[in-house]
């Protein structure tokens, strides 16, 4: 049985939740919530960890307790504890959990003084103006709340961010690799094209001749599979315990490159090449492609491409956003890879909201072969994390030049998230940012802003010769939060102007800069940061999802400033 960190994270984050609704003590909440922060950070998988007969101990904010709930999810998939809460209290209450405005206190405010129990009783309340009367309420949330609902509603059903499905995906895939008879196997799909959420699974595999019905037996037999939604000699899907669809289909070796182009998609990118395959007579399907009654080609992808006159187009472009025409003119960008990373310029410590301290920051950075890590803890305006003040942060930077003293074979940055306030200005006077090595400029607050206050906020903000870069810009949380309102175009074209950098931030709920809007920066000459904004050791090992949405946009090392080497990095920043 595979247990995926988010699978711990997840039960972890619920136990949490239900314990705030029973009103429990707000410490052992507290242990939950830091348990699940804890495990999110990690980049290999804790199952792993404890059937090698790891110490999770050793990691803070996992006690002797909690690591021996993780043994028991581990072992047994499921938690008790968590069981017997979900007994105790409305199942339909964690539906509220989805609206941002509300946490557990307040939707055990809703319940017990209101009655409400689901979305559509929250909706009622909402409207009859009774939500406004409780303490803690009034009428711009009434009204946020029931923005909120409509959204919800809207969205349906969550589709699983990237980084969550990759462990059943991998699991899956070695899996199958190992069934006798198995020759060839990948995951299709938005998964291959590295879409940041994904709907379901799609597998392709080949199998020697009469192995295909022990392949699909084998398949639907998988530790993970909850449900086995059909069961076929060529194609069979189950329903993970996560509720992850997952199909696998077996197609002969003649026809893989074909179904791999197929089912990789996108809808649109596959309807393209149709049309060159019309143009020249071809018919283009799963099956090859086809001159008359006649299969020319389909074993490979590269020939599939071919057919039309095309040279192989990777899967992460395959959007219609210009990559037929770019590979008609043989001008197909060679897409950033992860090993062309030299540093990572948003890190925090245990000095704000990090877990970890400069040495271990810097030791992990080095371990991962980069060059350089820039240290960027919080400003003051993020006092719940331990914002620093003028004076905290010259400390930091003594700090910071101790490490480096002691450290050798990497560079720590000195530098800063700095919030962008309301009006945008910034959160520290330039008698500080000066003495920095970096300045990343971000919107933690005031989300809410209409969309004309935005720009101007951020314009405004980007007009200061301190503001290197743009950290986060759309500010979103994939499944969780919307983006603020803003105009991308222009604040990419003020960064054109003014020489300012856009972070691509390569946290798995973040994905910000999105990749479309990566795309139209390159093309206009601005640079990018691909950062993890790692707050642990683990979160430094993020940057792979980052390279992911960055190849998705079309970067090349080109357009990403921390490829170069760090005085040529330090000097491009330094324009400003």
């Amino acid at each position: 049985m595979t247990i995926p960190n988010t699978e711990i994270r997840d039960m972890f984050d619920q136990v949490a939740d239900l314990l705030e609704l029973k009103g429990e003590n707000p410490f052992r909440v507290r242990a939950y919530r830091e348990a699940a922060r804890v495990i999110s950070g990690f980049s290999e998988q804790v199952e792993k960890l404890v059937k090698g007969g790891g110490d999770l101990t050793a990691y803070r904010g996992i006690g002797k307790d909690l690591a021996g709930k993780i043994q028991e999810i581990v072992e047994t998939g499921s938690l008790k504890q968590l069981e017997e809460l979900k007994a105790q209290i409305p199942e339909s209450l964690l539906e509220l959990l989805q609206i941002p405005e509300l946490g557990p206190k307040k939707i055990a405010a809703l319940h017990k003084e209101l009655g409400v129990k689901t979305l559509a009783d929250l909706k009622q309340a909402v409207e009859a103006g009774r939500v406004s009367t409780l303490k803690g309420f009034g009428k711009k949330s009434e009204q946020k709340i029931l923005e909120s609902i409509g959204r919800t509603k809207k969205a349906g059903g969550k589709r699983m961010l990237i980084s969550d499905v990759e462990p059943y995906a991998t699991a899956l895939e070695q899996y199958l690799k190992d069934q006798p008879g198995v020759k060839q196997v990948a995951v299709a799909g938005s998964y291959r094209r590295g879409k940041e959420t994904i709907g379901d699974l799609d597998i392709l595999a080949t199998c020697g001749e009469g192995d295909e019905e022990q392949v699909m037996d084998a398949f639907v037999r998988f530790e993970d599979a909850r449900d086995t939604i059909a069961h076929g000699k060529t194609k069979s899907s189950v329903r993970l315990r996560s509720g992850l669809q997952v199909d696998l289909r077996i197609v002969p070796e003649e026809s893989y490159g074909a179904a791999l182009h197929y089912f990789t998609g996108s809808k649109a990118h596959n309807i393209a090449v149709r049309k060159l395959g019309i143009d020249r007579k071809y018919k283009i399907n799963e099956y090859g492609v086809h001159d008359g009654e006649n299969r020319i080609a389909g074993r490979t992808e590269e020939d599939v491409y071919a057919a039309v006159g095309l040279a192989f187009i990777e899967p992460e472009l395959r959007e219609n956003m210009g990559e037929i025409e770019a590979a008609q003119e043989n001008r197909q960008p060679g897409l950033i890879t992860l090993n062309e990373i030299r540093g990572d310029l948003h890190a925090h410590t245990s000095r704000t909201d990090g877990r970890n301290t400069l040495l271990e920051m810097a030791e992990a950075a080095r371990d991962l072969g980069y060059e350089y890590l820039a240290i960027t803890d919080h400003s003051q305006k993020v006092a719940m994390a331990g914002g620093m003040t003028e004076k905290d942060l010259r400390e930091h930077m003594q700090r910071i030049d101790a490490v480096n003293e002691q450290v050798e074979g990497i560079t720590l940055l000195k530098g800063i998230e700095c919030d962008i306030l309301a009006e945008g200005t910034l959160d520290l006077p330039d008698t500080v940012l000066k003495d920095l090595d970096l300045v990343i400029c971000s919107v933690h607050y005031y989300q809410r802003l209409s969309r004309e206050d935005q720009i101007k906020r951020v314009l405004r903000a980007m007009d200061s010769p301190y503001c290197q870069i743009l950290g986060h810009p759309t500010a979103r949380l994939i499944n969780t939060r919307e983006p603020i309102d803003i105009d991308l175009e222009k604040i990419i074209e003020a960064a054109r102007e003014r020489g300012v950098v856009l972070e691509l931030n390569a946290q798995p709920d973040r994905l910000d800069l999105p990749h479309n809007y990566c795309k139209m920066a390159a093309e206009l000459g601005v640079k990018i940061a691909l950062n993890t904004d790692s707050h642990s050791i683990e979160g430094l090992k993020r940057m792979k999802g980052g390279v992911t949405e960055a190849r998705r946009g079309w970067l090349t090392k080109a357009d990403v400033i921390n490829t170069r080497p760090l005085g040529d990095m330090l000097a491009m920043l330094r324009k400003r």
